[in-house]
Parts: C-alpha cells; structure tokens; sequence
C-alpha cells in the first residue's frame, strides 16, 4: 500500500520561513509527477507548486511565485516545499500529492494523497 506521509509543519511568524517534506514509500516515485495542494478553513483545496517526474519542470500558483519552491529527492523518495516570506494567507493544512498530469492545479489528477501538515503564520 502507497504511503505519503507530510512533515514540517508549524506555527512561524509573518516573514518566516518552513521548509515542509513528504516521503513516499511503495510506489515508484521517479514516474510521477508531485504536487503540493493547501487547503484553508472554509475554502477549497487548492494546487500551491508541482514538479514533474524527472524534477527540471516546476509550476506554481501566481500567489506563491517567488517565495515557494519545490524540489524532489528521488534517491530519497522525498518532496519538498520550501516556504519564504509567509504571511496569515499561507496558514492552511498543505497536502502532499502524487500522480499529477499535465493540469497540475486539479486535484482530481492525482491518485495518491499524505494526511497534510498544518502551517500557520501569525501576524
């Protein structure tokens, strides 16, 4: 059974920096492409970053360009989004996500989902 297991989650100030991890166990993970996905209360899932398969292709929201970046270890089956200069609109449980196809920002596209980590900014 697939296993996406997020991590680095936290409670940072206006300004601050996290950097959040997602290790993926039992599933091929240089074959599919990853997403990061965040979802506020009230709102609805949205797709944050993605990064294909082979990691020389990233996409991103137009509200986190230039202060999130996201990154694959494939020797290590881990993903990551580095956070930059998070402000109170960041605060949302992020999700880790495998599977993605060429609409990145859909969730519908890929199959296999972590639990989430929650990140909170404090003004």
């Amino acid at each position: 059974q697939v296993q996406v297991v997020e991590s680095g989650g936290g409670l940072v100030q206006a300004g601050g920096s996290l950097r959040l991890s997602c290790t993926v166990s039992r599933l091929t993970f240089d074959g599919y492409n990853m997403g990061w996905f965040r979802q506020a209360p009230g709102k609805e899932r949205e797709g944050v970053a993605a990064v294909c398969d082979g990691g020389d292709s990233t996409h991103y929201a137009d509200s986190v360009k230039g202060r999130f970046t996201i990154s694959r270890d494939t020797a290590k089956n881990e993903l990551y989004l580095q956070l930059n200069n998070l402000n109170s609109d960041d605060s949302a449980m992020y999700y880790c996500a495998a599977g993605g196809g060429h609409n990145w920002w859909r969730e519908k596209e890929y199959v296999y989902w972590g639990q989430g980590t929650q990140v909170t900014v404090s003004s």
